[in-house]
């Protein structure tokens, strides 16, 4: 399939809206890299907010305190998420698995 031919208004739209979904994740996992924000609170915005809904998890849960690649495919693996899973993809079970994971962070 090709890709569609976009004017240069339709660009440099796209090209804006993409800089701030990343600037938004990029905010979001330095809050939770601090301790402001919570797993479960951003799970909860992503509901609403669709640049934290298409977000990857395995981004996520690297944002959190203590948690790096080896940490996060442990976590992953035993919760039986896909490491290409997004956010929004979650299942309910997948969700509450991952705040009682860090519920007291």
């Amino acid at each position: 399939m090709a890709l569609p031919i976009l004017t240069d208004e339709q660009r440099a739209s796209a090209l804006a809206k993409a800089v701030e979904v990343r600037a938004r994740r990029s905010e979001v996992k330095r809050l939770l890299k601090q301790g402001t924000a919570t797993l479960s609170g951003v799970l909860k915005d992503a509901a609403e907010d669709e640049a934290l809904a298409k977000m990857k998890v395995a981004s996520l849960l690297e944002a959190m305190p203590g948690v790096g690649k080896t940490r996060r495919i442990q976590i992953m693996e035993r919760l039986q998420i896909s490491p290409d899973r997004r956010v929004r993809g979650l299942g309910a079970n997948q969700r509450v698995a991952l705040e009682a994971e860090f519920a007291g962070a």
